[in-house]
């Protein structure tokens, strides 16, 4: 236990709210714990209602513990760990699997929860910069992590785990979330669209072991205008469209959409992103990271596809420079993609 007693001793002086969590194999990864919120934590005027996310079969659960680094893959588990290669060319459902395979509790971060923190970072002031440009930050080219890997002739790409200065976390502090802007993009649970309906996991479903988020799952529900969540296909409900067959633009509609191909994406500055006239967009889409809050000006870029499932990673890569940031989406892949800059990480409720 000595190893574990120190290791527990070094991770406590980052802050308060990191803390060594054990697997099932009783190997340790670093977590932050991230507390409920409500929706006027990230939303200006929001609600004071707890942010679904935070809730699993009708209980409000007071902490998620996220991974505060992203995720290396040891026997088959996911590890959050410092100064470690992120791991990558892994598709969707075996990230989701190697966070499973943890024991109870453990499941891959949340789309809704990587969203909150992105708004909550804005609210707060404390935006995080990261690795979006080679191994450095593209608006503070000083800002530099530790190379694990070189992309071609670039002389840069991944950056070892937390290696970057402390604006590369959530809080602007060495107790917050590394590397949530760049270094490598991020699956996320709970969220996809199909054919441009935008479709989610209710409340924070995706956390529970037995929660299916395949293609063909009935769990999955549209969402309408007015927030309300509905069987998939309903008439009316949210979808991702362009303007037009010339406009790339992206816009949130509830009609007939102009279909994109795999070789034609949609694709707009997240903080752009608009409503087709008439269309009302509900505090759910915002909270969830689909459509901006009044006033959002983190940078990043939206990408989307229309046509077929196609299912989020978050946060940018390397490679983004000045279309990177912590708000970028990418919704144009389907979920057996794998690439060298695409990576996760794991998240645990008690």
């Amino acid at each position: 236990m000595g190893n574990f007693d120190d290791l527990a001793l070094a991770v406590a002086s980052f802050g308060g709210n990191n803390r060594v969590i054990l697997d099932d194999l009783g190997k340790p990864s670093i977590m932050v714990g991230v507390p409920k919120m409500k929706y006027s934590d990230i939303i200006t005027g929001g609600t004071q209602e707890t942010l679904p996310w935070w809730v699993m079969e009708g209980v409000e659960k007071n902490v998620i513990w996220v991974s505060k680094y992203l995720n290396c893959v040891v026997n088959d588990r996911a590890y959050s760990l410092p100064m470690k290669d992120p791991k990558c060319y892994i598709d969707f459902d075996t990230a989701l699997k190697c966070c499973r395979n943890k024991g109870e509790g453990w499941h891959l971060n949340q789309n809704g929860v990587f969203a909150a923190l992105a708004l909550w970072s804005e609210k707060n002031g404390t935006i995080p910069r990261g690795n979006t440009n080679w191994d450095a930050a593209y608006e503070k080219a000083w800002e530099r992590g530790v190379n694990t890997y070189i992309d071609g002739s670039h002389g840069g790409g991944r950056t070892a785990t937390g290696s970057g200065p402390v604006t590369w976390n959530h809080d602007h502090t060495a107790a917050g979330i590394a590397d949530l802007c760049g270094d490598c993009w991020e699956w996320v649970s709970g969220a996809r669209v199909v054919n441009g309906e935008i479709q989610i996991i209710p409340y924070g479903n995706a956390m529970k072991s037995d929660c299916s988020m395949g293609p063909d799952s009935t769990e999955w529900k549209a969402i309408m205008p007015n927030g309300t969540l509905v069987e998939p296909g309903t008439a009316g409900t949210l979808k991702i469209d362009r303007t037009s067959a010339s406009d790339a633009t992206l816009r949130i509609n509830t009609g007939v959409t102009t279909q994109t191909t795999d070789s034609n994406d949609t694709s707009t500055p997240f903080k752009d992103t608009k409503a087709v006239s008439g269309v009302t967009i509900p505090k759910i889409l915002i909270a969830a990271g689909f459509f901006p809050a009044d006033g959002q000006s983190a940078p990043g870029r939206f990408w989307a596809r229309n046509n077929g499932e196609r299912l989020p990673f978050r946060g940018s890569s390397f490679y983004n420079t000045s279309n990177g940031g912590v708000a970028a989406l990418s919704l144009d892949s389907a979920r057996s993609i794998v690439s060298s800059d695409v990576s996760f990480r794991s998240a645990f409720v008690e």
